[in-house]
C-alpha cells in the first residue's frame, strides 16, 4: 500500500548505535509452571535481532506480556521471553529490572556492540497505552534509533509502538516488512482472481473489511455466524442462529453493492445445524435458507464446502480471516478444516489473517503450505479494512518518499463540528493518495480534528505553540498539551506570525526545540517580502532564518522537521512564484542544510512550497526536484481542491 513505503532496518546505519526494537513477545505461558507454551512470536523476531547483532548494534528490546493491571506483577515479567530468546539466538540476553528506571538506563548505557538488553514489561506503566509523550521520551532517551517489528501491536498508538518514532529515526523490522509486502501487496496489486474469505461471529466486526474488499476482490466468501444476518436479509429462516437484527439493512446494502460492482458474494447453501451450542448436540444438514426453529447453524454444509473450495481452487490470491463454523467444537470444525485444506492445496498466494484462522492452519499442519500467516489478528484485520496502522505509519518513509501536502486553515473552521465535517468530506477523497497529509487546525478545533482523522491517512497540525511547557503565558498553547492530544505537527515561524506577532528566529528556534522535546514535528516556515526580493536580499534573508531556526538542533532530529518556503509576496495576493522561482529558493534552502549538517541530511529534508499553492499549480510545483510538497492555505478548506493537491505528487 502506498502509505507503507517505509524504511527497513537495512536503511539505518546501526553499527555502534543503541537500537530500541519493539517486539511482540506477548507469548502464552503455562499457568502452573510459567513456561512458554508457544514461542512463534519470539522466533518471528529473530531475523531482525540477528541482523542488528551481526551489524554491531547495541540492541534494546521492548515488549508487553499479558495484561498487568496495577504496575509490576511477577507473573507478567519478561524473564521467560528473555531466557527463551537467549536459547534461540545462542547468546546472553540481559533483563533489566525496570522499563525506564535507573537499572534499565544503566544497563542500556553499558551495552557493548552486539549485546542484547530486554526491558521489563512495558505495560507495567499505564503511560504506555496512553502514548504519554514524557514516557515515550524517557524510552527514547536510552537509544539512538527505533525499529518496530511488532505487527501484532501495530494497530495501537502506544508509546512503544508509535510514540518512539516521534523522537528517533525509525524503520520497520523484517517481520513488519513481510506483513506489508504480503498483505499490502495482495490489497494493492493482487494476482487474480482474488478471493477473500471472511468468517467469524458478527457482521459488525467485519463491516469495514467487506466494504474495503468490494473495491479489490473478485469473490468474497462469507462464512461463520455472520453469514446468518445475510441469510435473514435475503428472507431466509435462520432459527436460533447468531443474528444481528440491526445489521440486516446493512447486509442488504452490501449484497446490492456487490452486485453493482460485479463482485461475487458467496453465502452458504447448506448448513450444519444443532439443537444446542455444544460439541455433543444433535445435528443435521439443512438448506441455509430453511433453518428450523429451535436449531442454530454452527458450521457450513457439504454443498457449501464444495462451492467455496471450487472458488478457492480457481484463485490466484486468497486472504482468509475468520473460521467457517464453531471451530472450537470438533464436531463443527469440518467446514473450517475443509477451507484450510483447500487453501493449502491451491496454487494461490495465500495469506492467513491471524487469530482463529492462523490457529486452524497451524493445528491442521498446513502452516508450511501457505504463503503467509499474519502475526497479528487485530492488526491484520484493520490492515485489510484499509485503516492506517499507527505503529507503521509513524516510521520514516523511504528516501525521496511521499509528497507532503500540509493545509493551514488559519482563522477558519475553528468550530469543532465544522472541522470534523471538512475532514470527513476529505477522507474518502484522499484514502488512496500517496501523499503524506496534514491539516493545520485552529486551537479550538484540534481535539475534534484529531478524533475525526483517527485511523485515516490525515494527520493534524497546530497552527502555533509556545516554547514553554507551562507558566503564566495567558492564551498560549503548550507543546506538551499538543503531544498529549495526539497532534502530530505544529506550524512555526509562519510569515503572518512573524509580521503581526513579532515572531523572531530566536523564538522559532525555541519552539522547534520544545516541540521536538515532546515528540511533535515542527513545520518551520521561512520566506522573504516583496521589498526584500526586489532588493536582491532573498537568499541572505532566508539563510539567516534557517540558520537561526536550526540553532543547536542535532542532525538526528532532522527527520522530524519539515521546512516550508513561503514567499510573503505570494501569500493572499493572488501572485504565485513560478515553478522555477520556487525551485531556485527550495534548492538554496537544501544547500543551507547541507552546509549546516551534511549533504545526506539535506537530501533527506522535506521542503514545501507555501505561496498560494492551489489545485491548478500544485502538480507543476511538486514536480520540481527540490520541492517535496506544499503548505496550502485557502485551497485546503475545500475538500475537492485539497484532494487534487494531495494526489498531485511525484
Amino acid at each position: 500500500m502506498a502509505q507503507y513505503l517505509k524504511k527497513n532496518v537495512e536503511d539505518l546505519d546501526v553499527a555502534g548505535k543503541r537500537v530500541i526494537v519493539r517486539v511482540d513477545f506477548n507469548v502464552p505461558l503455562d499457568k502452573e509452571t510459567g513456561e512458554i507454551t508457544d514461542d512463534k512470536r519470539i522466533k518471528g523476531a529473530l531475523p531482525t535481532i540477528k541482523y542488528l547483532v551481526d551489524n554491531n548494534a547495541k540492541v534494546i528490546l521492548v515488549s508487553h506480556l499479558g495484561r498487568p493491571k496495577n504496575g509490576p506483577e511477577a507473573k507478567f515479567s519478561m524473564k521467560p521471553a528473555a531466557d527463551r530468546l537467549a536459547e534461540l539466538i545462542g547468546k546472553p540476553v540481559t533483563l533489566a529490572a525496570d522499563v525506564i528506571g535507573e537499572d534499565a538506563k544503566a544497563k542500556a548505557a553499558a551495552l557493548k556492540e552486539g549485546e542484547i538488553l530486554m526491558l521489563e514489561n512495558v505495560r507495567f506503566h499505564k503511560e504506555e497505552t496512553k502514548n504519554d509523550p514524557k514516557f515515550a521520551a524517557e524510552l527514547a532517551s536510552m537509544a539512538d534509533l527505533y525499529v518496530n517489528d511488532a505487527f501484532g501491536t501495530a494497530h495501537r498508538a502506544h508509546a512503544s509502538t508509535a510514540g518512539l518514532a516521534n523522537y528517533l529515526p525509525s524503520a520497520s523490522g523484517y517481520l513488519i516488512q513481510k506483513e506489508i509486502d504480503f498483505i499490502g501487496g495482495a490489497l494493492s496489486n493482487p494476482a487474480r482472481p482474488f478471493v477473500a474469505i471472511l468468517g467469524g461471529a458478527k457482521v459488525s466486526d467485519k463491516i469495514g473489511v467487506i466494504t474495503n474488499l468490494m473495491d479489490k476482490a473478485d469473490t468474497i466468501i462469507i462464512g461463520g455466524g455472520m453469514a446468518y444476518t445475510f441469510i435473514a436479509a435475503q428472507g431466509g429462516s435462520i432459527g436460533n442462529s447468531l443474528f444481528e437484527a440491526d445489521k440486516v439493512d446493512l447486509a442488504k446494502e452490501l449484497l446490492a453493492k456487490a452486485e453493482e460492482k460485479g463482485v461475487k458474494l458467496l453465502l452458504p447453501e447448506d448448513t450444519v445445524v444443532a439443537d444446542d451450542f455444544s460439541n455433543d448436540a444433535n445435528s443435521q444438514v439443512v438448506p441455509t435458507m430453511e433453518i428450523p426453529d429451535g436449531w442454530e447453524g454452527l458450521d457450513i454444509g457439504p454443498k457449501t464446502i464444495e462451492k467455496f473450495s471450487a472458488a478457492i481452487k480457481e484463485a490466484k490470491t486468497v486472504i482468509w480471516n475468520g473460521p467457517a463454523g464453531v471451530f472450537e467444537f470438533e464436531k463443527f470444525a469440518v467446514g473450517t478444516k475443509a477451507l484450510a485444506a483447500a487453501i493449502a492445496e491451491s496454487d494461490a498466494i495465500s495469506i492467513i489473517g491471524g487469530g482463529d484462522s492462523a490457529a486452524a492452519i497451524e493445528k491442521l499442519g498446513f502452516a508450511d503450505k501457505v504463503s503467509h500467516i499474519s502475526t497479528g489478528g487485530g492488526a491484520s484485520l484493520e490492515f485489510i479494512e484499509g485503516k492506517v496502522l499507527p505503529g507503521i505509519d509513524c516510521l520514516l518513509d523511504k528516501e525521496n518518499g511521499r509528497t507532503f501536502a500540509a493545509g493551514n486553515w488559519k482563522m477558519n473552521c475553528g468550530v469543532p463540528a465544522d472541522a470534523a465535517k471538512l475532514i470527513n468530506e476529505l477522507k474518502p477523497l484522499v484514502k488512496d493518495a500517496t501523499a503524506k497529509i496534514a491539516l493545520g487546525v485552529p486551537a479550538t478545533a484540534l481535539a475534534a480534528a484529531v478524533e475525526a482523522a483517527a485511523y485515516s491517512n490525515i494527520k493534524i497540525a497546530a497552527e502555533n505553540c509556545h516554547f514553554e511547557e507551562k507558566g503564566a503565558f495567558t492564551g498560549e498553547i503548550s507543546p506538551l498539551w499538543l503531544a498529549k492530544m495526539g497532534v502530530n505537527y505544529c506550524i512555526i515561524g509562519h510569515s503572518e506570525r512573524r509580521e503581526y506577532f513579532a515572531e523572531t528566529d530566536e523564538t522559532v528556534n525555541k519552539k522547534a526545540h520544545a516541540l521536538l522535546k515532546y515528540g511533535v514535528k515542527p513545520i518551520i516556515c521561512c520566506g522573504e517580502s516583496l521589498a526584500q526580493r526586489e532588493a536582491g536580499e532573498t537568499f541572505d534573508w532566508i539563510k539567516s532564518q534557517i540558520v537561526g531556526a536550526f540553532k543547536d538542533i542535532p542532525a538526528e532530529k532532522l527527520c522530524q522537521i519539515t521546512i516550508a518556503y513561503e514567499p510573503i509576496w505570494a501569500i493572499g495576493t493572488g501572485k504565485t512564484a513560478t515553478d522555477e522561482q520556487a525551485q531556485e529558493v527550495c534548492a538554496f534552502i537544501r544547500g543551507v542544510i547541507a552546509e549546516l549538517y551534511c549533504q545526506k541530511c539535506a537530501d533527506a529534508m522535506t521542503i514545501l512550497y507555501g505561496g498560494s499553492c492551489n489545485a491548478k499549480n500544485a502538480a507543476g510545483l511538486f514536480a520540481q526536484k527540490d520541492i517535496n510538497g506544499g503548505l496550502v492555505g485557502g485551497a485546503s478548506l475545500k475538500a475537492e481542491d485539497f484532494s487534487i493537491i494531495c494526489n498531485a505528487g511525484k
